[in-house]
């Protein structure tokens, strides 16, 4: 037994030792396999997307075999059909080249001048300045130097060897570059035939071996790669479709060759994330120099493209894409150089549906759950621990940035209920734990005192510079919240002579940590223009016993007692009560009892001495409304 500590850190270093050799072989079996592994991949993955296809040929009467047989066939025509545009394109292309040599030529010569020849003549200048400067040393020999300096300044025109071959040289090139897509290709379908047939036997063996006994969550998963596949894949296709016909109408307006071409060329490059459609740009940026002898074709071609990317990823892309794939922009960037590194280019292809995978798999896989928080576009943290973990760095200012995103849709007290008292209770757990250090816990309520008074529309008395220390020295924040507020409206928070039956009034049910939320209730109220005032039994009695002469009898119409452990707090807070129904009994007396994040106790809806319970801040909050605006 006494060996057993010493036993544990072993375990781990061993298994973490296992998990680094595990991942190594892993990766190394996907780099040395690709070969294999990406066509059947790309078969898998077509499969996935082609299955309710098949699905909807089978209602209509046809038998299994048939139906793949008709999907595979229309796939395999469409991409012949793709490949035939963009081969003959190529061809015409091809035989049109030569007639652009000259242009070719002086576009080069121009670029050479520009660049090389420019810092050939520098240098040339720097040469005569160090021989000027070295002639004491050895006037001949630095003479020589320049002069070979200066010589080497006087810039040849470019010769480019004349354009050889034919047409069909060109086509010979294109076809045996062509040969190893076209066999890959070819092995797809294949594969993809077997993959439709034994879809249904592929997917219950998958589901036994992934999901054992849990067949609801694995066929969930399923379920749901399918169909996030499916949507951004269809999303994707019309998109992209669409780019390349407003590509090819945009440039045979402005006078391009080959439009048409360079239309198709874009759409299919789209596919690859991020560089596809640069490099189709390029490649027609280029073909445009070459055929005028200016650069307003080129810097036209370039600003189509330009403009219609802009157009699509800023304004379509996020519409389309915002819940398609449940992937973060960072993840789709790295998942595309790790697939590109590891399976060259079509491995960039795959990236994404691949990297989807990984999501859903994690999303409902308990031991892949990494790939969902790494990889997948929902918070890592949820809006209460954002909240305690920037309030514990002292970012005040992002937590007020994120609440005025959440106060765009939704209220003060929804906020307070969701996201402020979760996370003042996160941070009273550590608290209480020893978990917080001095340095976290003076950010921390600094951060806190700000947000709430920022967010609560009260206008603090001093600056932000000469509050802080007095925040800090502070224990009681609601303490502190409130004598702030009693700065700015006085020692009764606001005017005597109101309405009657206007004010509302908060108290706490005695423990220190209750102060706090009585002013964030106090807040949320007042963000609704309604009078609530932060009090105490003492100041009830004080105000009883030198009434101010202008103060409106019965302006008090209902009293929050707020009550945060209820296990704990119920009769201190039933005490409270029973005093305020005796100092004002016309007032209408709510419980507001707060629910625990570890806790969840009964309820009661009433009490011996209180009228109604509210369980939250937007209750209480209508509880007000409803008897203060009549």
């Amino acid at each position: 037994m006494p060996a057993l500590p010493e036993s544990l850190p072993i375990q781990h270093a061993s298994q973490r030792a296992l998990v680094i050799i595990a991942t190594g072989v892993l990766l190394a079996l996907l780099y040395l396999g690709k070969d294999v592994l990406v066509p059947i991949i790309l078969a898998v993955i077509l499969g996935l997307l082609m299955a309710p296809f098949v699905r909807r040929l089978q209602r209509l009467g046809l038998g299994h075999a048939y139906a793949v047989f008709i999907s595979v066939l229309v796939l395999a025509l469409f991409a012949t059909g793709l490949m035939t545009v963009i081969g003959s394109q190529i061809v015409h292309l091809a035989g049109s080249l030569p007639q652009y040599e000259r242009t070719i030529q002086a576009k080069l010569q121009i670029l050479h001048d520009v660049t090389i020849g420019r810092l050939q003549a520098m240098r040339g200048e720097m040469g005569k300045v160090a021989g000027a400067l070295g002639a004491t040393s050895g006037a001949a020999g630095a003479g020589q130097n320049a002069s070979a300096m200066a010589t080497s300044a006087y810039v040849a025109p470019i010769q480019l060897p004349p354009l050889s071959g034919g047409p069909w040289d060109a086509i010979r090139g294109v076809l045996s570059s062509l040969w190893s897509p076209l066999e890959t290709a070819g092995i797809v379908l294949v594969v993809l035939v077997f993959v439709l047939l034994e879809y249904e036997s592929l997917r219950d063996r998958f589901i036994r071996v992934i999901g054992g006994t849990d067949l609801r969550a694995t066929t969930v998963a399923i379920n749901d790669a399918g169909g996030r596949l499916s949507r951004f894949f269809v999303s994707q296709f019309s998109v992209n479709f669409g780019v390349g016909f407003a590509i090819w109408l945009g440039l045979a307006v402005i006078g391009l060759p080959n439009a048409l071409l360079w239309g198709v060329l874009t759409a299919v490059l789209r596919f690859v994330p991020y560089v596809g459609v640069w490099l189709a740009a390029l490649l027609a940026g280029l073909l445009a120099a070459a055929v005028t002898p200016g650069w307003s074709l080129m810097l036209l071609t370039l600003g189509l493209f330009a403009l219609v990317e802009l157009v699509v990823s800023q304004l379509v892309e996020p519409q389309l894409y915002g819940h398609a794939t449940g992937l973060s922009p960072l993840a789709v960037v790295v998942a595309a150089i790790f697939w590109s590194w590891l399976w060259g280019p079509m491995g960039l292809v795959l990236s994404t549906p691949m990297t989807l995978c990984l999501v859903v798999a994690g999303r409902h896989v308990r031991a892949l759950t990494l790939f969902e928080i790494l990889l997948g576009d929902a918070p890592a943290l949820t809006m209460p621990q954002r909240f305690y973990q920037r309030a514990l760095s002292g970012d005040s200012d992002e937590i007020i940035a994120e609440a005025r995103v959440f106060l765009r849709q939704k209220s003060f007290a929804r906020y307070c209920d969701v996201v402020l008292l979760p996370a003042l209770q996160l941070a009273q757990m550590d608290l209480r734990q020893g978990a917080i250090n001095p340095d976290q816990l003076h950010k921390a309520r600094a951060a806190v005192v700000r947000v709430i008074e920022t967010l609560g529309r009260e206008t603090p008395a001093q600056p932000r510079w000469r509050r802080r220390t007095s925040v800090l020295d502070d224990d009681n924040i609601g303490h502190y919240l409130r004598q702030q507020r009693e700065r700015i409206s006085g020692r009764w928070q606001g005017p005597l002579a109101v309405a009657p039956g206007s004010i509302v009034l908060c108290l706490s049910s005695g423990v220190r940590e209750d102060d706090l939320i009585t002013e964030i209730l106090v807040r949320v109220l007042r963000d609704l223009h309604i009078d609530a005032r932060h009090v105490s039994i003492k100041d009830i009695e004080a105000f009883q016993q030198e009434r101010p002469p202008e103060a409106t009898p019965n302006a008090v119409s209902m009293v929050h007692v707020v009550i945060t452990d209820i296990a704990n707090e119920w009769e201190p807070g039933d005490a409270v009560a029973k005093e305020v129904r005796q100092r004002l009994a016309q007032a209408t007396i709510v419980a507001v009892l707060l629910p625990n994040l570890l806790e969840a106790p009964a309820l009661p809806e009433t009490g011996p001495h209180v009228d109604r319970v509210a369980k939250s801040f937007e209750e209480a909050a209508q509880f007000a409304i409803e008897k203060t605006i009549p």
